[in-house]
């Protein structure tokens, strides 16, 4: 049994405790946000949203489950729906470009990411504040009748 007096063994075993320091501060930063309610009626979904699936990839929401002048972040898809004035419908991946957080909250027209506190306009997915170095990529959104669909 080697003695961690060595040099070798301190210095593995330290870089070893570095490493696993390190990757919790990365699993932190990456994983997804706990599901929470945004302000003004705004709301988080942690389910992937609404049953009304059409089948064959089907629709992610449906129009009512949209609130106007705020949207809705669907964790588990990782895209927020917004709805920045009535009938227009956005969406956006919901990756924050600063460290890859999944936002956490649509709040009125503002996208929020609670990692690092970036905030992105609902309506263009342009960053409003930092740290997040760019837009949010936007998304295809189709509207048939009162389903959403995102591609």
């Amino acid at each position: 049994m080697t003695e961690l007096t060595d040099p070798t063994t301190r210095r593995a075993v330290l870089g070893g405790v570095a490493a696993v320091g390190a990757g919790a501060i990365l699993a932190a930063c990456g994983s997804d946000e706990p599901k929470s309610s945004g302000g003004g009626g705004n709301e988080t979904s942690g389910d992937g949203g609404s049953s009304s699936d059409s089948g064959g990839g089907g629709a992610l929401a449906t129009t009512d489950e949209i609130p106007v002048g705020g949207g809705t972040v669907f964790q588990k898809e990782k895209i927020v729906v917004t709805q920045p004035k009535e009938g227009e419908f956005k969406a956006f991946t919901a990756i924050c470009t600063h460290q890859g957080c999944t936002v956490g909250a649509v709040n009125g027209d503002t996208i929020q990411c609670n990692c690092h506190g970036s905030q992105y306009n609902a309506a263009d997915g342009k960053v409003k504040k930092g740290p997040a170095p760019k837009a949010l990529a936007p998304k295809k959104v189709t509207v048939e009748g009162d389903k959403i669909i995102v591609s």
